[in-house]
This record gives structure tokens, sequence and C-alpha cells, in this order.
């Protein structure tokens, strides 16, 4: 746990703990699932808040498990990549967004089912019988991280498209970008397909559609992946390198001619180090840009993570 970022190792434990207390408020006849649960915005017990703690309830052990593990496996590297602050707004964001084209499904879904008992009714006359069956419409209810899940793994296959993965029960690698590319296609064929599978497949891409659009976004303005040419963590970095040596030089400004002479010697030395580690981490992400994070030897992606770690 010591090595986890921040950011997924607290969404582990609130998710795990919310688990927790699902499980044993439950032994009190307390549907914990049913109040923080993302219920369909017509219904009786639906409230706004909802739209973000839906993300950390889940349905049972398996759903947790799979959710925390992809959490685990793939939010280590984005939160390295991009820290702390962007991969939190990230992932609340694409969950809150998976919500959204969730309760708009439901819409749908509902639409289509009055229609179908052979009345035609409009969307208005929908609200208005809706409001007359918002108990009902409770049964309507979602839960767990998925969205903001398949929002990290579209992040890891644009950032990283040519990164081999083995993925069970595949028995070769197999690239980021087709791996996300056929859970894509297996989730629009899900969602399109009428299985009643209680899965809430339009959620996870609706979680990927959010975290496309973000990425698109933060790459127009400039940035890659969160890494820019001009404020990215590590530039910042090498301006705090630059004015602290500058700072350390003028402490020794009232020492003798042959300290100032060791001092101003150290500070050289020390800004050439920091200097060509720079030029390293540059060399490193020109490379990725170039031909993906796959084409890294070892030692590079080692280099490269250090960086992230320490930043952090």
């Amino acid at each position: 746990m010591r090595n986890i970022p921040t950011i997924t190792k607290n969404l582990l434990i609130i998710n795990v703990l919310a688990f927790v207390a699902y499980y044993v408020l439950g032994r009190a006849n307390i549907d914990l699932n049913n109040i923080l649960g993302l219920h369909f915005f017509l219904a009786s017990d639906f409230q706004l808040y909802q739209l973000v703690t839906y993300m950390f309830m889940h349905a049972n052990l398996q759903h947790i498990f799979f959710n925390m593990f992809a959490l685990w496996m793939f939010g280590c590297v984005i939160e390295n990549v991009w820290g702390p602050k962007k991969f939190l707004f990230y992932y609340i964001s694409c969950g809150i967004g998976a919500g959204l084209i969730q309760e708009l499904t439901q819409l749908g879904s509902l639409y289509v089912m009055m229609n179908q008992t052979g009345f035609d009714i409009s969307f208005i006359q929908l609200f208005q019988l809706s409001a007359a069956d918002a108990q009902a419409l409770n049964a309507w209810t979602t839960v767990g991280a998925s969205g903001a899940i398949y929002a990290i793994l579209l992040a890891f296959g644009m950032l990283f498209p040519e990164e081999r993965l083995f993925i069970f029960p595949l028995p070769v690698p197999i690239k980021a970008k087709w791996l996300i590319t056929g859970y894509i296609v297996i989730e629009l064929f899900a969602a399109l397909s009428t299985t009643g599978d209680n899965v809430a497949h339009f959620a996870h891409l609706g979680g990927m559609l959010f975290g496309f659009l973000m990425i698109r976004y933060w790459r127009k303005k400039g940035e890659y992946g969160g890494i820019n040419n001009g404020n990215s963590p590590i530039d910042k970095l090498k301006d705090y390198w630059e004015k602290h040596s500058k700072k350390k030089a003028s402490d020794f400004g009232t020492s003798n001619r042959q300290q100032e002479q060791t001092h101003r010697e150290t500070d050289w030395e020390y800004n050439e180090r920091k200097k060509e580690e720079q030029e390293e981490i540059d060399r490193i992400l020109d490379k990725i840009r170039k031909s993906g994070y796959d084409s890294l030897t070892t030692a590079e992606k080692r280099k490269l993570f250090d960086n992230s770690n320490r930043r952090n």
C-alpha cells in the first residue's frame, strides 16, 4: 500500500469501507445502496448527491473486487502521470458523467416501455405518468464505480496505446489500444441487446465518453494526456530547482572568497546534474509521443515513474 499513489489509495479505502458498511448495516435492515445509490431522477427517492455517492457503492463482493482491481492496476499508472489533483478531477467527473448517461438511458427505456403498452404518449405525458408512479421507479437504482473505472481504462489506452497487456484468458499479450477498442465494442453490443443482465452498460460507455472528451480537450489546450511543454509537474519541479539553487547561492554572500568559490562550484554541479536529468526526462517523453509507451526500455520506464513519484 505504501507504493500506491495517494488518491488511488484513498479511493480504494473509501470503496472498501463503504462496502463493509453496506454489509454490516444490511444486517440491521438498513439498505445503504438504496440511500446512496443513484435512483432514476423521476423516482421518489432520487437525490442530487447520489450522482457522486453511487460510485462508491457496490452490489456484491465480485462487483467491488473487479472494480478495485482495475482501479489499482491502471489508476496507479494514470495518477503517477497526471498527478493527484488532475486524476481525482478526472475520476469524479467521469463517474458523474456516467451517472448522467445512465439517467438519460433509463428515461429512454421508460419511454419505450410506455409506448409498447399500446399508448402513444409524449415526453410531457411521460413525466406526468412517472410522477404518479414515482415510488415504483425506485427499483431503478445504479451502484458501482464502473463508469469511472472504464474512463481510467480509456485514459490508459489513449496515453499508452502501444503498451502490451496480458488479459486472462487470452494466451498472448494485447496492445492497450486494441483492448480498449474491444471493451467499447463489447459494452456497446451488450447495451443494445436485451439481455436483462442488470449491468449498466450505458454507464460504462458514458464514463468512457466523458473521459474521451476530457482528454481531447486537454490535448487541444496543448497538453498530452496531462503532460505539457510548459506547465507540467516536471517543468514546475525544474523551476523549483533553479530557484532553490539561486537562493542557496545567495545565502553564502557573506562568506570568504574561498568558501564562495566552493559553494558556487557546488551549485553549478547541482544545476548541471538536474539539467541532465531533465533532458533525459524530456527525451523519454518525446519517445513516448513518437513511438508509444511500449517503446521504452525498463530503465526508461523506471526513471519516468521515479520522477512522477517524486513530484507527489
